[in-house]
């Protein structure tokens, strides 16, 4: 089985997907951790990195296809695979790849609240920066694979995170998986 989980930054996809993975024995396979160590590793921060990725879409597509090549491998070696990233649900459909599609949002106010206690800066400089990115991703995959962030048709569940604890939201997700 391959869970998708997808969302805005902040709204807890990662956080929900590395539980889901230690809670039921999943792989979990991390877009997000990965795209932050490629601009770790470029020297930049992540506003930064986007901005790069916007000039050249061989980033993207370089990152894409690594994430759909551990999914698929794990995958056939019989491996239950969970996956976070903004995309992967929409690329994953866009391959045929059947997978339970999880969308997991929240308010941009709780959103910035989160990210600004997780990474040590105010609530204003993190919705500064979560706005700046999702204006740099909706242009990046709308322009290299023709997503729209907005339609959120493809999610076979969509969950609001701002009244849930991680927990919760793993218990939704995994009551979906058993059903």
């Amino acid at each position: 089985m391959i869970v998708a989980v997808g969302g805005p930054p902040g709204s807890g996809k990662t956080t929900v997907a590395e539980r889901f993975a230690q809670a039921h024995a999943y792989t979990l396979v991390s877009a997000g951790m990965r795209f932050r160590k490629m601009a770790q590793e470029a020297g930049v921060d992540l506003e930064a990195f986007g901005r790069k990725a916007e000039k050249d879409t061989e980033i993207d597509r370089a990152l894409d296809h690594a994430i759909r090549e551990e999914i698929l491998w794990n995958d056939s070696t019989g491996r239950d695979v969970i996956v976070d990233g903004r995309i992967q649900a929409h690329l994953l459909v866009l391959r045929h790849v059947p997978c339970l599609k999880v969308l997991i949002g929240a308010p941009l106010e709780v959103r910035a609240q989160r990210v600004a206690g997780r990474e040590q800066k105010s609530v204003e400089a993190a919705k500064q920066e979560i706005s700046a990115r999702e204006t740099s991703e909706r242009s990046r995959y709308k322009s290299i694979y023709g997503i729209d962030l907005d339609d959120t048709s493809l999610y076979d569940l969509v969950i609001d995170s701002s009244d849930k604890t991680p927990d919760e939201i793993v218990a939704l997700v995994w009551s979906r998986v058993e059903g």
